[in-house]
C-alpha cells in the first residue's frame, strides 16, 4: 500500500534528518512514487510529519491497549489490585520497549522529545498520555496517596526504567555484552524493574505513615 510505504519512509527520514533536513523528493523517490502523491494524500511535508506521528502513536496504542483494558482503574480498585495493574503496565512496556525492532520510530520520538513540535502532542495525544495519566491514578491508589504530584514523580521514575531500554539501547548493550536484548536478558531487566517498582511503592506508602 503508497501510503503505508510512504508513511514507514518518512518516520525513517524525519528520525535520521528532522523535519526541516529530510526530504519530500527522497521520500517520494524512495517509496516509487511521485511528489504529488505526497501533496494528495497529506498536503505537504509537515503534513506527512504529522500523520507520521499519528502513525507512531496508534503503533504505541496498538501494543498497549491490551494492559490499559486490562488494568484501567475501577471504583472498587484496591490497592492490591492498583499495584498489579501497575505490573502489568509496566511489563506490556518493556515489551514494546525491549521488543521493538524500528530504530526509526525511537529516533523520530526522541527528536520530539528534544524539540517538541505538534508531533509531540499528537504522540502524547493519543495512547501514551492516557496510559502515564492511568499510571498516575494507579499510583495514588497503590500508595494511598493523594498527592498527584508526588504521584506523578513517582510515574516519571517508574516509566524511566523501561523507556532507557529504547532511549539509551546502545549504552545497555554495551554494559550487558549482548548484541541485541534476548529473551535471558529482557526478563532479567524485567525482573529487575519490577522489583523496583515494589520498593518505590513501598516507600510512598511508608512516607505516607510518617506524615503528621
Amino acid at each position: 500500500m503508497l501510503q503505508q510505504r510512504l508513511l514507514d519512509i518518512a518516520i525513517a527520514e524525519f528520525g535520521a534528518k528532522g523535519l526541516e533536513g529530510a526530504s519530500t523528493r527522497g521520500i517520494a523517490k524512495a517509496a516509487g512514487t511521485a511528489m504529488s502523491s505526497i501533496t494528495y494524500h497529506y498536503g505537504g511535508k509537515e503534513g506527512l510529519y504529522l500523520a507520521a506521528a499519528d502513525h507512531i502513536a496508534g503503533q504505541i496504542g496498538d501494543h498497549m491497549a491490551p494492559a490499559l483494558r486490562d488494568g484501567g482503574v475501577t471504583a472498587d480498585m484496591t490497592a492490591d489490585d492498583a499495584r498489579a495493574a501497575i505490573h502489568q503496565i509496566l511489563a506490556r512496556f518493556i515489551d514494546t520497549m525491549g521488543t521493538h525492532k524500528s530504530s526509526a520510530f525511537s529516533l523520530f520520538v526522541v527528536r520530539e522529545q528534544m524539540e517538541p513540535t505538534e508531533a509531540f502532542d499528537r504522540i502524547y495525544g493519543g495512547l501514551m498520555g492516557k496510559m502515564l495519566e492511568t499510571m498516575v491514578q494507579l499510583v495514588c491508589i497503590a500508595t494511598g496517596r493523594r498527592d498527584a504530584f508526588a504521584s506523578e514523580v513517582a510515574v516519571v521514575t517508574l516509566m524511566g526504567q523501561v523507556v532507557t531500554l529504547r532511549a539509551s539501547r546502545a549504552t545497555v548493550l554495551k554494559l550487558l555484552r549482548r548484541k541485541d536484548l534476548d529473551a535471558e536478558a529482557l526478563s532479567a531487566l524485567a525482573a529487575r524493574i519490577g522489583a523496583n517498582t515494589d520498593a518505590i511503592l513501598d516507600r510512598m506508602i511508608a512516607e505516607r505513615q510518617e506524615l503528621p
